[in-house]
């Protein structure tokens, strides 16, 4: 713990700096700092806390309330970012949530070597494209963080580093935990295996237990799909483009990651089929060409999509006129629409692509369709995770095949 909040701000602001954020960025820090400063002189404090930090967004901008009611501008986002990295660094002397935008996250030579041959290795295992990513980026993450303690060589990692790491996770949910630890050990042994380190350091990490059941999964109704939906304006390039992405995952129950790699040869037009490889499984997809969905992607082919040499569907609309990148998130196209439709959701319910396919997926259960049948269609790779996902007793199913374009009627 930093004894002043000066102390604190003159430390980050050096760690910032090793990590390259530009000069405009800093400054943007600094200005929020001073802010913070003036609220611990009315408070009488001189050293920051998390709980002090909740008590400057709520007196300065009414925070909670705010993000209950979905109504948080970008701008006050922001300015909570910079108070949970001061209590990142406060408490770990580490920037951890960051938002990364400069590509090379690490810098010490040795650490990246490591990580590039730890990608190869990844790919030659035959892990799906989604898991290669989520475990480079928790290699990345683990590197950066052991930087940020003074270490340049992997042979130098101690059960105590992997302990401080894993501790900056306490607070996010059971399951993210979960997948952050699966990504640590894969890369610790592999650091054993490769003899970068003398001991097999994933036996140190612990274990969490997150029960299957543990969250209802986040379903919206048909009628809000509607409603975001009816709200698109088709006669501009990009609403044409995002009318036929959401429909995919809304009729299809295609993954975000699959709409992105979505080429010109998955779609079977004269079989009326697209046939694709899921990138989370590694399983092949086939998948009706219903009416609507393959009206829309010819109306995108034809008079919205840029007129480039590109394998992929959907494409950007601003220089670069290149295929989304995998790190793009889409959940923000998805939830501009649903407040331009004014459709309300709980804080707690999910507001991206992956909510439309529990919606597809919830109502494919309602008509009683065989558990099989909907695992097929969401491209799961085993019937555990489909009975997971829809929380439903296997038993209670009954085999019979329908059309998701009978359920939704959208």
């Amino acid at each position: 713990m930093y004894a002043t909040f000066t102390e604190l701000t003159e430390a980050l602001e050096l760690e910032l700096e090793r990590l390259h954020y530009t000069p405009q960025t800093r400054t943007y820090y600094r200005q929020i700092w001073r802010k913070i400063a003036g609220f611990l002189e009315e408070k009488q404090e001189t050293q920051f806390t998390d709980g002090l930090g909740l008590q400057f967004l709520e007196a300065r901008y009414g925070y909670v309330a705010l993000e209950e009611s979905g109504q948080l501008t970008q701008s006050i986002i922001n300015v909570g970012r910079v108070v949970r990295m001061l209590g990142d660094f406060q408490q770990h002397h580490s920037i951890l949530r960051r938002y990364y935008k400069q590509r090379q996250l690490i810098h010490t030579q040795a650490f990246q070597v490591v990580l590039v041959a730890y990608v190869q290795a990844c790919e030659a295992h035959g892990y799906s494209r989604v898991t290669q990513d989520h475990y480079r980026k928790g290699a990345e993450k683990f590197l950066s963080f052991l930087e940020s303690q003074g270490l340049s060589v992997c042979a130098q990692i101690t059960a105590r580093h992997c302990g401080a790491y894993v501790e900056t996770w306490l607070g996010y949910q059971p399951k993210t935990i979960e997948q952050q630890l699966c990504a640590l050990r894969s890369f610790l042994r592999y650091l054993h295996s490769i003899d970068q380190h003398d001991d097999d350091l994933a036996s140190t990490l612990p274990t969490v237990r997150v029960s299957r059941q543990a969250r209802i999964p986040s379903a919206w109704t048909p009628d809000q799909v509607r409603e975001v939906l009816d709200v698109i304006d088709r006669g501009n390039p990009t609403g044409k483009r995002d009318y036929a992405m959401i429909l995919l995952v809304a009729r299809l129950g295609l993954r975000s990651m699959d709409v992105k790699h979505l080429q010109l040869q998955h779609i079977h037009w004269a079989e009326h089929r697209i046939e694709m490889v899921a990138s989370k499984t590694g399983k092949r997809l086939n998948l009706p060409l219903l009416p609507d969905v393959g009206w829309a992607l010819i109306d995108y082919l034809k008079n919205g999509r840029p007129r480039v040499d590109s394998p992929y569907v959907f494409l950007r609309h601003l220089a670069p006129l290149e295929p989304f990148a995998d790190e793009d998130r889409l959940h923000q196209v998805l939830d501009k629409y649903r407040k331009m439709a004014h459709v309300p959701l709980p804080p707690q319910r999910k507001r991206g692509f992956h909510a439309l396919r529990h919606t597809l997926a919830t109502a494919l259960l309602s008509q009683d369709t065989a558990l099989p049948i909907i695992a097929e269609i969401l491209g799961h790779a085993d019937l555990d995770s489909t009975a997971v996902y829809l929380k439903v007793d296997v038993d209670r199913l009954r085999l019979c095949a329908l059309d998701p374009e009978e359920v939704l009627h959208l």
